[in-house]
């Protein structure tokens, strides 16, 4: 074997190893990018059915509410009939207020959308790194 194809074989060998390389490489991407998607596709029905069940517990609620708030001023009419409903009044916005406090705290709790992700990127620069 002379010096060339040495340098020939070097070379090939070189550039077969790039070459598988650059294809774990896509591999990886690829992995990762799939990865993504499916948070993304997971988060979104998660979020859909939060607002489904959301809106079906609060319209049930809301016209509860009114049934009951009418229920009780009938039957309290003749005698105590403005006191109840100021009663009722206070508690429903009570109740509105702390509902609302509620959904500040669960709004300024951050996403865990792309946490698997994130995690794995991790993973992988620790094992990359010297």
């Amino acid at each position: 074997m002379t010096e060339t194809d040495a340098g020939i074989a070097r070379a090939t060998g070189l550039f077969a190893s790039l070459r598988n390389f650059a294809a774990t490489l896509t591999a990886v991407a690829q992995t990762r990018l799939e990865l993504l998607a499916n948070e993304v596709e997971e988060e979104k029905l998660r979020f859909g059915q939060l607002l489904l069940f959301g809106s079906i517990a609060l319209f049930c609620l809301a016209v509860g509410s009114v049934f009951f708030a009418i229920f009780v001023t009938v039957l309290l009419w003749e005698s105590h009939r403005l006191l109840v409903l100021g009663g009722l009044a206070v508690l429903f916005f009570s109740l509105g207020g702390v509902a609302v406090a509620m959904f500040r705290a669960r709004a300024s709790v951050g996403s865990r959308l792309f946490s698997a992700s994130l995690a794995e990127l991790g993973k992988d620069r620790q094992q990359l790194s010297p």
